[in-house]
């Protein structure tokens, strides 16, 4: 049967992000023509149109794009279509064409706020700063636009020469703290660039002493201390960090650089990128709101005015990855400049995905290749050995992740806590109980307490093998409760402890909780299955029997599915009753498991860097 231990391996990692490694970002020049697409256009307009609104459901925004774009030419009067082609094309990064498709917006509705503020954008990069100001003024009413037009008419302020009028300008945001935080960021960066070093220093001051766990706001302030000669400072500003957000690799950078002698350089050095930072902000804090088209045109802009931007580009690279579009997200990543401390981790992001994509062969031969550039950097050990696991190379897998652990030195070894974790699936995977036993026990003494959604995963893991293998059935039983109580929506976790209560033979409570996971994970053929023997051992044939034909349609491994026929056939075999104590009668024996390979989990979470408080998540 498939195993809820391996399969939930995906959601460890994902739920331990917060106290993991920050991933890469990166650089590159935006699109300067329309993009080449497979998508062959259809004969109407209808058609067209059809497409496009399917694509963009979808969120597909190269097929959006290419079928608005189709449409627009058979109807290029229609003004709701144009808008539409527009926001895909922005979507989509075809930048010049969405430009064009702002100008004849707002020759027909000088008023659309969007296409003002794209225009605005454009003159920013042409140095037309009078210009974009005045789009900037008719870009549309509200919070998120008024923020967005008075730091970016600050800017434009700044790039004209005039930084008392800038300062000025974002003097005007008032309001809840996080205006107050980015106010006061943008401002120190405006007064840097403009040459007012002791504004700068106040005002970066006063916006990290708001917020220090903010990446951005941390970095701009830690820099600017470095360049007045308070690297002792800088130092501890980035250390400070360090223990929020272990081996952001920013951070790491920074701080070798510092103890070595070696400059920082600011974070923002003109106008253009100073623009390009507020669009950044927005749109990485909405990525983290859920808010993705949005944000990813947000991106898109920024990387138009700041190409270097690599934490840009890693949030858009995140969000594409949300969306689905893992190729583009790979664009995305292997765009990032070979000098950036975010490299190393968009490599490793990137053969993640390639194993994603179906493409095993090529994840392992490129991780491989990292890894022999960076032999003593754990993450691209770890991440070669998830992709092995994923692959079913097991006894491979638990190889490469004792050449993590051996990597860790002196370093917190509670930070590494997941490495732990994948060796124990792995050496399970491979047969070796009491070598995977011992790590998933660490793996338990390691996981933070500040973070019970993961702890309840390591908890499930042990717990269900030990009930698996019919072993410690008393202790597994209470594992997997502390498992449910921390993740009572958790169909696998709430089917593990249905199946402990089964072991012990406590049929109708096994009833209980395996019908609520099915509830919860419906389509899952295990769990069916699982229901299917707790019904046929608690009298109710006919049930049992409907369960499992369910769990039959449901697309079972091979080796499940030929378990479920026999079942079918012949039910399962007459056992004695149980002879109960008071709460744990002995467990009875049942089908074997047969688990699949667990998906592959991410190797590095997608950090959200925004100078404010969507950036929480990750700390940066």
């Amino acid at each position: 049967m498939l195993d809820r231990r391996v399969r939930r391996t995906v959601s460890v990692l994902a739920l331990a992000l917060a106290a993991g490694l920050a991933p890469a970002a990166q650089a590159a020049q935006p699109r300067e023509s329309a993009p080449v697409t497979e998508y062959e256009p259809a004969e109407s307009l209808e058609g067209n149109f059809l497409a496009a609104y399917i694509a963009g459901a979808a969120r597909d925004t190269a097929a959006a794009a290419t079928f608005y774009r189709e449409a627009v030419k058979a109807d290029p009067r229609n003004a709701e279509l144009l808008e539409r082609a527009f926001i895909s094309m922005l979507a989509d990064g075809s930048l010049p064409d969405a430009f064009r498709a702002a100008e004849r917006l707002t020759s027909r509705d000088g008023a659309n706020g969007l296409a003002n503020l794209a225009l605005g954008v454009r003159q920013i990069k042409a140095s037309q700063w009078s210009a974009a100001r005045q789009n900037f003024a008719r870009s549309g009413r509200g919070a998120a636009a008024d923020l967005t037009a008075t730091l970016l008419t600050a800017w434009a302020f700044a790039g004209a020469g005039d930084g008392k009028k800038a300062l000025e300008t974002v003097g005007r945001l008032r309001g809840e703290r996080y205006y107050n935080t980015f106010r006061d960021y943008h401002a120190g960066l405006i007064a840097s660039v403009v040459g007012d070093q002791a504004e700068a220093e106040r005002r970066l001051k006063a916006a990290y002493e708001a917020d220090k766990n903010t990446l951005r706001v941390v970095d701009a302030y830690a820099r600017q201390q470095a360049a007045s000669g308070r690297t002792d400072v800088a130092i501890q500003a980035y250390t400070d960090f360090e223990s929020l957000m272990p081996r952001h690799p920013i951070v790491r950078d920074a701080l070798d650089k510092l103890k070595a002698g070696k400059p920082l350089g600011r974070l923002i050095t003109t106008a253009q990128e100073g623009a390009g930072e507020v669009l950044y902000g927005l749109g990485s804090a909405g990525s983290t709101q859920g808010d993705e088209l949005p944000a990813v045109i947000y991106l898109r802009l920024a990387l138009y005015l700041a190409p270097e931007h690599g934490l840009a580009r890693l949030t858009l690279a995140d969000i594409l990855d949300r969306m689905k579009q893992t190729e583009k997200a790979n664009e995305a990543y292997a765009q990032i400049p070979a000098s950036s401390p975010l490299k190393l981790n968009a490599d490793i992001q990137i053969g993640l995905n390639l194993e994603q994509m179906g493409k095993g062969d090529e994840a392992l031969a490129h991780l491989d290749a990292v890894m022999k550039a960076h032999p003593d950097d754990i993450d691209v050990v770890t991440a070669l050995g998830n992709v092995q696991r994923s692959r079913k190379k097991y006894a491979e897998a638990a190889e490469t992740y004792t050449k993590a652990i051996n990597l860790i030195g002196d370093r917190p070894v509670q930070n590494y806590w997941t490495t732990f974790y994948f060796r124990g699936t792995a050496y399970e995977r491979a047969k070796q109980w009491p070598k995977a036993e011992a790590d998933l026990k660490k793996a338990l003494e390691l996981v933070p307490a500040s973070q019970p959604a993961a702890r309840a995963q390591v908890l499930n893991y042990l717990g269900y093998s030990w009930v698996d293998q019919k072993m410690n059935i008393e202790e597994a039983f209470k594992l997997l409760k502390q498992a449910a109580d921390a993740s009572p929506r958790d169909g696998m976790i709430v089917d593990s402890l249905g199946w402990a209560y089964y072991r012990l033979g406590r049929w109708d409570d096994a009833v209980r909780e395996l019908e609520k996971a099915v509830e919860l994970k419906p389509g899952d053929p295990t769990i069916n299955d699982h229901l299917g023997d707790a019904y046929w051992r608690a009298g109710r044939r006919l049930e049992g029997k409907f369960q499992w034909q369910h769990a039959k349609d449901l697309n079972p491994e091979p080796e499940d599915l030929a378990q479920i026929n026999e079942k079918l056939k012949n039910g399962l075999p007459d056992i004695e009753k149980p002879t109960a104590t008071a709460e744990n009668p002995p467990a009875p024996v049942a089908a074997p498991h047969n688990p699949e390979n667990p998906e592959l989990p991410k190797g590095a979470p997608q950090p959200s860097e925004p100078p404010g408080a969507a950036d929480k998540k990750t700390g940066g």
